[in-house]
């Protein structure tokens, strides 16, 4: 997902892969809808122009600040909407505690907002100077400065490199605790600079870059909750619905594939489009930072009832 700002400095939403989106989410009249990474509702609202009056949009985010704004938003949209501050992992619970039993369309886009990523003070980006925090939810949880300057040298290695596929992890992580010693690592560009300063650049990709992902993947705890957040999915979604998923990097796109695989294996999905889903050559030259994002679709079939039915059950109880 991506904003950039009007002339009043207020958000504009860009959502990626729109097109693509609405085609294969394929939203129908009266359908109900659950948009689980909601952001500043850029697809929410154009699922709502399809679902019509009398559908439902539910909207779930991590992030306080993008709720409010997406709740704004919505506004315009004439459709029943409820927002609900809340991580997409939650979903489950979510519809129960809406009185909702299935939802017909589901939607998670897992990347990082832009707006999250060009505000300095939520420091997620290496490019502007503000706190290591990177907290999805800026309510609780530890922060980026947290980890940087509490843990093991060994720990900060392993996060480099697992979450960040970066080669050269071990000597970012002994020059962390070395610098840390003399004094904390509290800003974007401290970090940026010390990165930059013990590896080598390649190409045009900035050597803080996949430090930067880990530590964000690692303080969102993003991996557990892309695992969750497909198996609550799946458990919310009715026989015949669609799940689509917008992943940004290998390691979301993997557990997307897996997953989906997963559940065509017992009999209990069809994957409507067997290829991964990329944009196309004229959004990503319009929004490069779309350039990296993957889209997977399925659809639950009626192999999968008897075991959902199980499932609700248990949630009823």
């Amino acid at each position: 997902m991506t904003e950039i700002e009007d002339e009043n400095k207020m958000p504009l939403h860009i959502p990626v892969m729109m097109a693509e989106v609405l085609e294969w989410l394929d939203p129908q009249r009266d359908d109900i809808y659950v948009d689980g990474t909601l952001g500043l509702g850029g697809h929410a609202f154009q699922i709502a122009q399809a679902v019509g009056r009398s559908g439902r949009v539910i909207g779930l985010d991590r992030d306080p600040n993008a709720l409010k704004l997406a709740t704004e938003k919505m506004k315009k949209a004439h459709t029943q909407f409820t927002p609900v501050h809340s991580s997409s992992a939650h979903m489950r619970q979510v519809l129960d505690d809406l009185g909702i039993t299935f939802a017909n369309r589901i939607l998670l886009d897992l990347g990082v907002s832009s707006m999250q990523l060009d505000k300095a003070e939520r420091g997620f980006s290496f490019m502007r100077e503000g706190p290591l925090d990177m907290r999805m939810d800026t309510t609780a949880g530890q922060t980026a400065a947290d980890i940087v300057n509490t843990a093991e040298e060994a720990e900060l290695a392993r996060i480099f490199y697992e979450y960040g596929e970066e080669k050269f992890s071990r000597r970012i992580a002994k020059s962390i605790v070395e610098q840390r010693t003399k004094q904390p690592i509290k800003s974007t560009v401290d970090l940026a600079s010390l990165v930059q300063g013990c590896v080598p650049r390649s190409g045009k990709i900035h050597p803080a870059t996949r430090v930067f992902q880990a530590l964000r993947i690692a303080v969102n705890d993003e991996l557990a909750t892309v695992q969750e957040s497909l198996q609550s999915a799946w458990a919310s979604l009715a026989i015949g619905g669609r799940l689509v998923v917008l992943s940004f990097h290998s390691l979301e796109d993997r557990l997307v594939k897996n997953a989906m695989r997963s559940w065509e294996e017992a009999g209990n999905a069809e994957l409507v489009q067997r290829k991964v889903v990329c944009p196309g050559d004229e959004e990503c030259r319009q929004n490069p930072r779309a350039r990296s994002t993957k889209l997977r679709v399925c659809q639950k079939t009626e192999a999968g009832c008897g075991s959902l039915k199980r499932k609700k059950n248990k949630y009823r109880q």
